[in-house]
């Protein structure tokens, strides 16, 4: 059975590949490698993320558990006067993104390696990205959201993406446990995927 691309240090051997893709309109040029999630191109529900996420060209973003980097770098080029950190637990595909930031030319960049919000413990972001690692099971994913809450400043937003048959329903039911009902908004759906952003009131309590 293979290992899962949430693994620490990968064991599976090397193998390199690359290829080119256009995200938002920008053009990009991705190195990846075995023990990485969606080592052949980007996935469907990262690419439906990144067509629907929106916010200021100023923002501090994180993308959490950023694989090789298709979110978070092409977050990178919709905040040019902002600044992307990206973390993940998978220190292959934290190079890998670190090697792929430089390769087109990004630097408003910080790759950190690390469990989930580990590597930015005590930091807030205006937004936090995240395609959740649904294999990890249910209670990785809900502790997730519940510390993205806790590292939104005020007014915040969490924007994640989750296919219907993957639980999209329930994730929803969690953000507006978390969140608050009014709180949290189905930006839109496609392919099964849907995308919900959950915006922390500028009066809530980090939990």
């Amino acid at each position: 059975m293979s290992e899962h691309y949430f693994t620490r240090q990968p064991r599976s051997a090397e193998d390199r590949r690359r290829f080119q893709t256009e995200l938002r309109g920008f053009p990009f040029l991705f190195v990846t490698d075995a023990g990485v999630f969606s080592r052949d191109g980007v996935d469907e529900g990262s690419r439906t993320l990144i067509g629907m996420m929106d916010f200021p060209s100023g923002a501090r973003v994180l993308d959490i558990g950023c694989g090789y980097g298709p979110i978070g770098l092409a977050a990178a080029r919709l905040a040019p006067r902002g600044h992307v950190t990206m973390t993940d637990i998978n220190e292959r595909a934290a190079e890998l993104a670190r090697e792929n930031a430089a390769l087109n030319g990004i630097g408003n960049v910080t790759v950190k390696t690390g469990d989930l919000f580990e590597p930015v413990a005590g930091e807030t972001f205006d937004v936090i990205l995240a395609n959740p690692p649904i294999r990890a099971g249910k209670a990785v994913v809900y502790r997730l959201f519940e510390e993205a809450k806790a590292h939104l400043a005020p007014g915040g937003a969490f924007w994640v993406v989750v296919h219907n048959k993957q639980g999209a329903p329930s994730a929803r039911k969690k953000l507006e446990e978390l969140f608050g009902e009014d709180s949290v908004e189905e930006i839109g759906k496609h392919k099964g995927y849907r995308v919900y952003r959950a915006v922390r009131s500028r009066d809530q309590k980090n939990i």
